[in-house]
């Protein structure tokens, strides 16, 4: 590794860490993406103690984004950061080629890293092919990439993943995002000097307590200020705090249903004064029963 990559690294991971929101979509009912809907959202999550934002990634339905919606939002919401915090574009796409067209669309702004996931469609590359694919996103961008370890007929096992932080320098980190909390601890004994995040909701405060130096989850975007205090509890090594967070943050996950998890992720925000767009169709908005079991889920937590 270069002693330029090696400083960037170590600048980033001392950037990238608490809380990591990814921003939800502003879509309307006829899913088409709000101008202007952004920045409401965003200063929320500030404002509620985030370290850095994610825009593009799976709770912020970047898989559902054209080329051009996809620069309309990066723009958007780097604007509305205004370099409050760092900055991280999502990339959720199907091949190599389509990956740095996208990072070439968004050239003059200031990235601060890229979270990539492994692609994701029905065809999946073997393991020389899928360490070439991030080298040649670094080699073309010259942006850190956090890879998003979550797509479940393509994820990366512990060996791959540390193959790829080994071979390809640029790739800084992880968000871990598949439910095995084992994985999780490998990396941060194999990897301390990687950034690794959890992407695990239902487990951020065992993620926070072994090590994990933040989180990119829905939760952190549904209730930012929850979460990092529960980090800071954690940090400051008040775990009775930190588990009582768990627990209500526990029954709030409870409530939500993965296969529609950006819509509740919305309505939860609108319960913080947010505005309350829809998911992108197919997708539904959340049904006045899941309302109710949310809100009041919601409630126990903040109160």
């Amino acid at each position: 590794m270069s002693q330029q990559i090696a400083s960037q690294a170590k600048e980033l991971k001392a950037k990238l860490r608490g809380v990591l929101p990814p921003i939800t979509m502003p879509f309307n009912a006829e899913g088409e993406l709000v101008r202007g809907g952004l920045k409401e959202q965003i200063d929320f999550i500030i404002n509620s103690g985030a370290s850095a934002i994610v825009v593009g990634g799976s709770t912020g339905e970047g898989h559902t984004l054209s080329d051009e919606e996809f620069r309309q939002a990066m723009h958007e919401a780097y604007e509305a950061n205004n370099g409050r915090v760092p900055f991280v574009a999502g990339l959720i796409v199907n091949s190599t080629r389509q990956a740095i067209a996208r990072v070439k669309m968004l050239e003059g702004m200031k990235l601060d890293a890229l979270q990539v996931t492994p692609v994701h469609y029905l065809f999946k590359p073997d393991d020389d092919a899928t360490v070439r694919h991030f080298r040649e996103i670094y080699e073309a961008t010259q942006t850190p990439i956090l890879i998003y370890n979550v797509i479940p007929w393509n994820y990366l096992s512990l060996d791959l993943m540390n193959r790829i932080m080994d071979e390809v320098p640029g790739v800084v980190g992880m968000k871990q995002s598949g439910g095995d909390l084992k994985s999780v601890s490998d990396l941060l004994l194999r990897c301390p000097e990687k950034i690794i995040v959890s992407g695990v909701d239902a487990l951020l405060y065992p993620g926070f307590a072994i090590g994990c130096q933040g989180a990119i989850s829905a939760l952190t975007s549904a209730v930012p200020s929850v979460v990092a205090r529960m980090f800071k509890a954690v940090e400051e090594n008040d775990h009775a705090t930190a588990r009582d967070i768990h627990f209500r943050l526990s029954d709030l996950w409870s409530q939500l249903p993965h296969d529609n998890l950006p819509a509740c992720v919305k309505y939860i925000q609108s319960l913080q004064g947010v505005t309350l767009y829809q998911p992108r169709p197919p997708m539904q908005p959340v049904s006045d029963a899941l309302k109710s079991n949310i809100k009041a889920a919601f409630d126990r937590l903040m109160g």
